[in-house]
């Protein structure tokens, strides 16, 4: 095996890091790294806020259903879809002009361009990543940042045709130790599919998620007493949650936003 595939195979997620600071130079790599992440017709339809005011980590933490973590990790990324850049150079070096003398109208972004944003953000954000995974920097997705759209927005100062797309927080992990319960995937059979949709019914997915479910027993993690399913557990611990709810509505804003 070589070093990219064990440092693939191996790379978990962490939430507790140590007081050691980045270097300069380490964050240089990851920075250069990122902007090699693959991105639609080259034109980075992506940007990167690095939070170091306290008070703005403070205040997403809290934000993001209050998890300290973000206000003290050394390195606090927010990875944002942005054609808002676009939209600017188009209109401010008269190329919006120079269209309506070729009877070209301006076109506002659109869906489109907010999923092709997106997919920009997001490949960005598992480039860095892996990049700070192969220099022995953790890093934590915070998937709470989709909630509270108008708080963040007004936080960061955010414009139309830019969004925030997700937030990862980076630092030297507390512990190398291996975990007593390594996260299990699904087996490749249950992902992978040929040539059109396989809809996966209820034996294909105990089989899929059956490793996780025995895992999340033997932890006695899973409700109704430990005598429930995995089903159970992500149905009443995240797809009915509050959480999810203001998610969807934030989410829901983000979109109406880009689109108004």
């Amino acid at each position: 095996m070589n070093q990219t595939l064990d440092l693939l195979l191996k790379r978990r997620t962490h939430r507790s890091f140590s007081a050691e600071p980045i270097s300069a130079s380490d964050k240089r790599y990851i920075q250069e790294a990122t902007l090699r992440a693959p991105t639609a017709g080259n034109m980075m339809f992506y940007s990167v806020i690095e939070v170091t005011d306290q008070d703005a980590r403070q205040q997403l933490a809290r934000l993001c259903d209050n998890q300290p973590m973000i206000a003290t990790a050394p390195l606090v990324w927010l990875f944002l879809s942005d054609t808002r850049k676009w939209v600017n150079y188009y209109h401010e070096s008269g190329t919006v002009e120079k269209g309506k003398d070729l009877a070209v109208s301006w076109r506002a972004p659109g869906a489109g361009d907010l999923l092709l944003a997106m997919s920009d953000a997001l490949i960005a954000a598992q480039t860095a990543v892996i990049a700070a995974e192969s220099l022995g920097i953790g890093s934590c997705y915070i998937g709470d940042i989709l909630e509270n759209h108008e708080q963040v927005s007004a936080l960061f100062k955010l414009p139309q045709y830019t969004a925030v797309a997700t937030l990862v927080i980076f630092g030297h992990p507390k512990s190398h130790e291996p975990l007593a319960f390594p996260a299990i995937r699904c087996p490749i059979d249950s992902i992978f599919m040929e040539n059109t949709y396989t809809e996966p019914h209820l034996e294909d997915l105990q089989v899929a998620f059956g490793a996780q479910e025995q895992q999340l027993r033997n932890q006695k993690r899973l409700p109704f007493e430990n005598t429930g399913t995995i089903s159970d557990y992500y149905y009443f611990r995240k797809h009915t949650s509050g959480f999810m709810e203001e998610m969807n509505r934030s989410s829901k804003a983000i979109i109406e936003t880009w689109l108004a």
